[in-house]
């Protein structure tokens, strides 16, 4: 008989399934041996990335940047519904525990990108960091790689904008508060609910609701244009808080505001399912069938234009409610256009690079 897996504390996948590429699968099961099954905690490795490039292009239609940054692979924060847990299949390992325990930082990221931002064929445009993984999640505060990038960013007067969970973007505000009044520098804050219970089992390693709230006051009151990203609405379980989120975010000092439907590629569906057994079995069945009606029936959509938002009557009142509610609070009044004339080329960083 199978053993069934179970939820591990301060963890957010329920399972550590072999991702897509693998031949094989393994499971538990009990074979009648009376043996104890308490498995010491599951600790956090993190190995060194290697890559030799830094910037990230893209060409998606929907996404609002053509560059991003990724200081770290897999995110410690453990979100369930994380859209970047299938990119850890890529490296043999899985998206569900593997993704948020098996960690992978890129030390030399600082000096790639002043060599990439050295080649006379750059041309400036905003660079996102947070697109894949948290910048700031807790393994930032030991190797601040995230802060090495922002001091070359800011020697050279390039426009960046960051998304994040963190507080600990409040430790880099000697960077961007100076960046921001040179029109240098925004930051998006995700505030998923405001109950901490299902955070506490949803993004078990973020910072709490409040915490976040108290992140995108600082950052407001620092001159920094901030963002509160209501991401993911997940239907029947957290798109009920659209409103008071907003609202508290508003009130934090939030001048822009978006939102986006929960995403479920890949392995992602099932951990989700798993998740959903595990935490919130009442509303499991509720919440895949009302996400099934916002995809065409299927759990998942990821055609252009509508992957962020879904269709059908409930997309379409979620995006109802959320225009009203930004105009009533005043949220998206002013777009924010990052400065890309100041670019200055850096001079090229002739010290030789740790060969790994």
């Amino acid at each position: 008989m199978e053993i069934a897996d179970r939820p591990l504390k301060g963890r957010g996948a329920v399972s550590n399934r072999a991702g897509r590429y693998e031949p094989e699968e393994t499971r538990r099961i009990d074979d009648g041996w009376d043996v104890d099954d308490d498995l010491p905690p599951l600790r956090t490795t993190v190995s060194v990335d290697a890559s030799r490039s830094v910037i990230t292009r893209n060409t998606s239609p929907d996404i609002g940047f053509d560059r991003s940054i990724n200081a770290y692979r897999g995110c410690e924060h453990g979100c369930v519904y994380c859209f970047a847990r299938p990119t850890h299949a890529f490296l043999g390992l899985s998206p569900g525990l593997d993704f948020e325990s098996r960690l992978f930082a890129k030390p030399e990221a600082p000096a790639l990108l002043r060599q990439e931002l050295a080649n006379p064929r750059y041309k400036p445009a905003t660079i996102a960091m947070g697109t894949n993984t948290d910048p700031y999640q807790p393994i930032e505060r030991e190797y601040k790689i995230t802060r090495g990038l922002l001091e070359v960013l800011a020697e050279a007067e390039h426009p960046v904008s960051i998304a994040t969970k963190s507080a600990l973007v409040l430790r880099d505000l000697d960077i961007l508060g100076p960046m921001a009044a040179k029109g240098l520098a925004s930051v998006g804050v995700s505030v998923t609910t405001l109950d901490r219970a299902l955070a506490r089992s949803l993004e078990p390693r973020a910072p709490t609701p409040p915490r976040r709230l108290a992140t995108i006051r600082g950052l407001s009151q620092a001159g920094v244009p901030t963002a509160v990203m209501a991401a993911p609405m997940i239907p029947a379980l957290n798109d009920h808080e659209l409103e008071p989120i907003l609202e508290a975010s508003a009130e934090a000092g939030a001048q822009l505001a978006a939102y986006v439907l929960l995403r479920l590629p890949l392995e992602i569906k099932d951990l989700f399912h798993e998740w959903l057994e595990a935490h919130a079995p009442d509303r499991a069945q509720r919440v895949l069938n009302r996400l099934r009606e916002t995809r065409g029936g299927a759990l998942y959509d990821g055609r252009f234009g509508t992957r962020m938002r879904g269709e059908g009557v409930h997309a379409d009142l979620l995006e109802g409610r959320f225009t009203r509610a930004c105009k009533r609070l005043g949220l998206n009044r002013r777009h924010y256009t990052l400065d890309t004339t100041r670019f200055k080329r850096p001079p090229p960083d002739t010290r030789q690079l740790t060969l790994l």
